[in-house]
């Protein structure tokens, strides 16, 4: 690295995860660095992480993207939600909103007072959950609109992320970097040089015997994991004893009539099926476990489950659900499938490439002598994939499904303490042991866990305060608020056709 000093960025590979990176560090550190990334258009990308969450939004500010702008150009579409069908029982059905539901009174959480409304003899008329949702409304109505705060009340209004393709994001971006200097080259790695002395990545080699030197690189070479895993030897961690499904069939089909504003995850015998509305199309895809069903059936299950006519053949994707031992060695760091992999049932994909990033640009250091932040780093991405992990085993283990070999070996699976202890505080007393940093906040883990099926045994005492009818007149008029409040939206295609169409000429793409 010469003086040590870290001038040089390569970016090894490109697709959703180069081309975010890319993005991020020419906006933010581009007048630091000089950054190459180098990709093979010989080499497909896994092209399914279609689905985002609200922290997206943020990415976008940061790099000054119009949200308008960005969705006309990737067929885009918003969403409210995750809906959950037959995942805790059969016939069962849920949104995991990204919003509140209800307010919160006196400090107590909403679903503490929706508890003791369904209990005891002195209880108001029972009503769901979800009943007091505006996401919920809204996305039965398929309605969207940008939408803060709820008339003049304390209730949030709807927070949403999007739905878009992701090839076209990772052109987006590509455009997006390339116009603040980014390098891209072309070419295939044959091979990596490395200091004799210190370890570090100096140079990698592309066929042809191009070579591409660097004071600092970011593999982004997907599951290969060409470089942390391939060159530094740093091993996986595998966790397919609590996540079993490890592959996936991916097929879009034709656009839904209605374009509904939520994600759909419905649970087959062994896996479950994803459906995402975009303007053009609609993305599909089936992830399954091999050990409890054959790829041939894995297929006819995802056909069989399309709402419209499919545009091709599913295409196979193999994983391994974990993650690495560590995301940063030496002088190299992984972002994306190379770092590790959760599986998109909560949408985690691109967030975990937008965080690593962040975090990396947060840390990044100014020369070779980077022990202190290297080890934070590698800290605060265990926690977070180590957090993920839980709320995903969540929707596995917590059901009341006996009716396949699948369902039946999650049911009873042994899962790690950490996850066992929120699932025995929320079923005493409805409180969520959430940790301070965990990315999915209370009210995801308490949707997920009543959909799942855990009612509270208790709730907190704090909300005793309030008398029988005064709650009651709270209830009904929280539901009056939420039923005004999403029939003043508009339809979520208008709000599309008005605000954000993608092209007709993109769309036929």
């Amino acid at each position: 690295m010469g003086d040590g000093s870290v001038r040089k960025l390569v970016i090894v590979g490109g697709g959703t995860a180069g081309w975010i990176a890319a993005a991020a560090f020419s906006r933010l550190l581009g007048q630091r660095l000089t950054i190459e990334l180098v990709e093979s258009e010989t080499i497909g990308t896994v092209g399914v992480g279609e689905a985002t969450i609200p922290q997206i939004i943020r990415l976008n500010t940061i790099l000054g993207i119009d949200e308008h702008d960005f969705l006309r150009r990737t067929s885009g579409t918003f969403k409210l939600g995750i809906e959950f069908v037959d995942w805790g029982s059969l016939g069962s059905r849920y949104l995991h909103t990204f919003g509140d539901t209800g307010m919160t009174i006196g400090n107590v959480a909403f679903h503490h007072h929706w508890r003791r409304s369904v209990t005891g003899q002195n209880a108001p008329d029972a009503k769901g959950l979800w009943d007091y949702s505006l996401h919920q409304h809204a996305a039965d109505q398929a309605r969207f609109g940008k939408l803060d705060r709820v008339g003049n009340t304390a209730m949030t209004g709807l927070a949403y992320a999007y739905h878009f393709d992701a090839s076209r994001y990772a052109l987006y971006l590509r455009d997006y970097a390339e116009a603040r200097g980014v390098t891209r080259t072309e070419g295939m790695v044959e091979s990596v040089t490395r200091d004799g002395t210190s370890g570090d990545i100096t140079a990698i080699t592309l066929a042809g015997g191009r070579e591409v030197a660097g004071d600092f690189f970011i593999d982004c070479t997907g599951f290969r994991s060409l470089l942390l895993g391939g060159e530094l030897g740093v091993q996986y961690d595998d966790w397919s004893r609590w996540l079993p499904c490890d592959r996936a069939l991916a097929v879009p089909s034709e656009r839904l009539p209605t374009l509904v504003p939520y994600t759909r995850a419905t649970a087959k015998a062994a896996g479950w099926q994803w459906r995402i509305p975009l303007q053009h199309r609609t993305g599909n895809g089936h992830v399954y476990s091999s050990g409890f069903i054959s790829d041939d059936a894995a297929a006819d299950t995802l056909l069989a489950g399309l709402d419209t006519k499919a545009l091709g053949d599913p295409r196979p994707i193999r994983f391994t659900t974990g993650r690495r031992q560590t995301f940063w060695a030496q002088n190299c760091a992984a972002i994306g499938l190379s770092s590790g992999f959760l599986e998109p049932l909560e949408s985690t994909s691109i967030h975990l490439i937008q965080s690593h990033i962040s975090r990396l640009i947060q840390l990044f250091p100014r020369s070779s002598h980077a022990d202190a932040e290297r080890a934070e780093y590698n800290r605060r991405c265990a926690d977070e994939f180590d957090q993920i992990r839980d709320f995903l085993i969540l929707h596995y283990h917590r059901t009341d499904r006996d009716d396949s070999e699948f369902w039946r070996y999650c049911k009873h699976m042994a899962v790690p303490d950490s996850l066992t202890h929120k699932l025995e505080l929320f079923a005493a007393s409805g409180r969520v042991g959430r940790d301070a940093d965990d990315l999915f906040r209370d009210a995801s883990w308490v949707q997920v866990m009543l959909g799942q099926g855990i009612m509270p045994a208790d709730y907190d005492p704090m909300a005793d305060q309030m008398a029988p009818a005064q709650l009651a007149e709270f209830l009904a008029n929280l539901r009056t608020l939420v039923t005004r409040a999403v029939a003043g939206l508009p339809t979520h295609e208008d709000y599309l056709r008005q605000h954000c169409a993608a092209d007709p000429a993109s769309m036929a793409a």
